[in-house]
């Protein structure tokens, strides 16, 4: 994240209204820091346990979401990896992180709808990410769900039809 963006994070979480969405902003946060320096996740949870607002966010879900990317980084990648146009590696630090959450609430998190989960990635993305970052997030997300939550997909999409 470059100086402008270092600044978003505490303006972001300030507006949002979510807990939850404020331990994403969180988790985000940390994942970035992670790929940059390398720092291991005590660290790392340690850390932003200590900043500004994060009183604020689901200090349970934060953990979960964090502790969960961290360990199943590489099935998550692996399974949104054919949807990319591009290696992982080649992926911004911020999509690449939005991805995970976004991958790993698909997969684990059941009782959160998957559109739900789509559209946190999408606000994450947008207000972290590059300018259409979160059009190519919209887009993997999306057939990684109609992939792991298929009978979810089928049935919006069903009852998104009827008159």
């Amino acid at each position: 994240m470059n100086g402008a963006a270092q600044d978003r994070p505490s303006r972001a979480a300030k507006s949002a209204n979510s807990p939850r969405r404020r331990a994403r902003e969180f988790v985000l946060q940390g994942l970035y820091q992670w790929q940059l320096s390398g720092c291991d996740e005590a660290f790392i949870e340690a850390q932003l346990s200590e900043a500004p607002d994060f009183d604020k966010a689901d200090r349970k879900f934060f953990a979960e979401l964090l502790h969960g990317v961290l360990v199943q980084r590489v099935a998550l990648q692996e399974a949104f990896q054919v949807f990319l146009d591009r290696p992982c590696a080649e992926l911004s630090p911020v999509e690449a992180g939005v991805l995970l959450i976004g991958a790993y609430e698909l997969a684990h998190c059941p009782q959160t709808p998957y559109r739900v989960v789509i559209n946190e990635a999408i606000e994450l993305a947008k207000g972290f990410g590059g300018a259409d970052g979160h059009k190519y997030v919209n887009g993997v997300l999306d057939k990684l769900a109609a992939t792991l939550r298929t009978a979810e997909v089928d049935a919006k999409r069903a009852s998104s039809r009827k008159p």
